[in-house]
């Protein structure tokens, strides 16, 4: 009875492959060979050499449709891309179906099909494939397709619970963290077929606890690297049950394995393979799993084991954020992109240091919040989004009126094109028709959007080549323009939805003139002065009158929270209030002034300019506001003067009484 239950579930599931390959009026059933220039496969962007994928070499209609059904769901879903399909996936099908025949003589499905792995490689070799330096089959598509194809079809006729099976789809897990782009390729699945069976149930469990915590993308990683761990174990004679044994020594054999495979690599790039597994074997010990180290793992794993993170050479010589030059042209000529909906894209990338993927998973019904400011007695906006990289399910950060005008036009355009049926998940920045329908605009194509309008303006960099641009770096720009502004690190680190200040810090960085500016600050206070007859260096004695006067003088030049007042300055404390500070004489009813006093407002207009420069450029804007109020009165009466010759409360009448 249960081997004809399981005769029906098969047939039933080969029926819905045949539905599926009836899409576009059974274009991918009916026609053996596929042409790329017609109408289904849409536009093709790119220019092609080879034009048909072929499949009237395959005999057994079983197979031939279950090898359809892998490439069109794959090309579909963005897991392949039709030029890599053209070009080397359908030449390794013909290989897979060729060892079938020939070393699978009774399997009809590959649903069958359990491969072996080393009967394949010898298979190819034997067929004139050949290897790399480190005897791998060199082609990597080659090496995986037959694997690749039977997987995917033993998952899809497998009914139980995704988290049950050894391939979990993205797709099929619910709550998983995936990016608003989606994910593609092998990334499009967390493959557990490479884990030991002895301890695979072990890893999922722990991977079902943590599935919809991390992000798709930081699973994978984890998945990967702990492949690695039980590969070195097991290829160095470790057997089933070596986990529950681990000594101190035997992590010592690991990270000298790790050492001598990695050695050309930096640390950043190492630790992962150590801190990831000591994560997955102290979480297993506490959780009380059977299959757990007996060993606290805080005495098998220490952490200077694990490689302190850093930046590659490169990369530190590397500048990651937008050249000041450059900004200012992009964000000139932004207006003029060939493809006008990715301009608010580019706007909110400038205004928020957001990630890409941040700002295309927003959405229309909820990602702008207007909140009373109970100071200024007004709304402010703020930008609301989910982050998934950092797991942030709601992160609100303010932005500007004339931005927040934006982001509403782009939400009351985003309404009245949206449907259930093209935007379900309702993205503000939505591609409403073709293959990507209801999923957000493609971020590359952003880029080669911003590349075109680089071309166009022909904006160059230093060396005279066209820039090249990153969309991750207009978020280590803003980062930049935040310190530069004068922003607490921790407040930074929130606007840009970090997890750790150390993370900020990294992207927390000042341009080099932001640095000689700061530098000239203090070199101004000419603590050294050349000696014109000897043309020597002196220093000057901070201790003698000059020294001292020198001292006092540029600390109230220099002093930031200070308001230029006439003939001084006022220390007053910011929030304290006061009437003089700010009107001084030339509001009062007993003040009069003359065309003999215009030298003084000129000269007095000339030190307020510079007070409000320095505090600019230092980030006191508060103090730079007080000044500019002043440096209006003081323009305004000195406008009076100039056009009245005398100003007082009761005018001329008063001088002649």
């Amino acid at each position: 009875m249960d081997n004809l239950q399981l005769i029906k579930s098969q047939q039933s599931k080969y029926d819905e492959i045949i539905e599926y390959l009836k899409q576009d009026n059974s274009y991918w059933l009916d026609n053996d060979i596929w042409n790329v220039e017609d109408k289904v496969f849409g536009e093709v962007e790119y220019k092609i050499s080879a034009k048909n994928i072929r499949f009237d070499f395959i005999k057994n209609e079983v197979l031939k449709n279950e090898v359809k059904f892998y490439l069109v769901y794959s090309l579909k879903n963005k897991y392949l891309r039709l030029s890599k399909v053209l070009n080397e996936h359908q030449f390794a099908i013909k290989y897979v179906v060729e060892y079938v025949s020939k070393c699978l003589l009774n399997k009809t499905s590959f649903n069958e099909i359990h491969i072996d792995n080393n009967k394949w490689k010898l298979f190819l070799i034997n067929n004139g494939i050949s290897l790399n330096k480190n005897n791998q089959i060199h082609n990597t598509t080659y090496r995986g397709i037959c694997s690749e194809i039977s997987s995917f079809i033993r998952d899809f006729y497998d009914d139980r619970e995704e988290t049950e099976k050894d391939i979990w789809y993205s797709k099929n897990i619910k709550g998983a963290k995936i990016p608003a782009t989606g994910v593609h390729g092998v990334n499009g699945h967390i493959n557990f077929m490479s884990i030991p069976i002895y301890y695979r149930n072990t890893v999922k469990k722990y991977f079902k606890n943590i599935i919809t915590k991390k992000s798709w993308n930081h699973c994978h990683q984890i998945i990967s690297h702990l492949n690695y761990f039980f590969t070195k174990f097991y290829s160095n004679g470790y057997t089933d049950g070596f986990i529950e044994n681990l000594l101190r020594n035997d992590i010592e054999n690991y990270l000298y394995w790790l050492g001598n495979d990695y050695k050309d690599k930096n640390p950043t790039y190492r630790c992962k393979f150590v801190s990831y597994v000591r994560t997955f074997l102290e979480y297993i010990q506490m959780a009380q799993y059977d299959k757990a180290p007996k060993k606290e793992v805080s005495f098998l794993i220490f952490q200077d084991d694990i490689p302190k993170r850093e930046l590659n050479k490169d990369e530190v010589k590397k500048v990651k954020f937008v050249p000041e030059p450059i900004l200012k042209q992009l964000d000139n000529n932004i207006m003029d992109l060939d493809r006008p909906q990715y301009i608010p894209i580019y706007i909110l990338l400038r205004e928020t240091g957001w990630r890409g993927t941040d700002i295309l998973n927003l959405r229309y019904d909820n990602c702008l919040d207007p909140i009373w400011n109970n100071k200024e007695q007004k709304y402010n906006y703020y930008l609301c989004g989910e982050i998934t990289k950092t797991g942030i399910a709601e992160l609100k950060i303010p932005i500007r009126d004339k931005v927040a005008e934006m982001v509403q036009k782009s939400i009351d355009k985003a309404k009245d094109l949206s449907t259930e049926e093209n935007n379900p998940k309702k993205y503000l920045f939505n591609t409403y028709e073709g293959k990507l329908k209801g999923k957000p605009l493609n971020k590359q194509s952003l880029l080669n959007t911003i590349k075109r309008l680089i071309e166009q303006k022909d904006i160059r960099d230093v060396n005279d080549e066209l820039y090249h641009f990153r969309l991750h770096s207009l978020r280590h720009t803003r980062a930049k323009e935040y310190v530069e502004q004068g922003m607490g690190i921790s407040i930074i680190q929130q606007i840009l939805g970090h997890q750790s200040l150390q993370m900020t810090v990294h992207y927390a960085t000042v341009t080099e003139n932001t640095l000689y500016e700061k530098w000239k600050n203090t070199e101004n206070l000419d603590l050294f002065r050349v000696n014109t007859e000897t043309s020597r260096l002196e220093q000057v004695d901070l201790n003698s009158d000059d020294g001292e006067n020198l001292i006092r003088y540029e600390y109230v030049k220099k002093n930031l929270d200070a308001v230029r007042v006439p003939f001084g300055v006022c220390f007053k404390p910011s929030k304290l209030p006061c009437k003089q500070q700010m009107n001084h004489c030339l509001t009062c009813a007993s003040f009069c002034t003359t065309v003999e006093n215009i030298p003084e407002y000129e000269e007095e207009i000339d030190h307020v300019k510079k007070q409000i420069e320095v505090s600019e450029r230092c980030g006191r804007e508060l103090w730079a506001e007080k000044n500019k109020a002043y440096l209006r009165l003081l323009k305004a009466t000195l406008e009076r003067v100039r056009e009245q010759k005398i100003v007082h409360k009761n005018g001329k009448s008063r001088e002649e009484v």
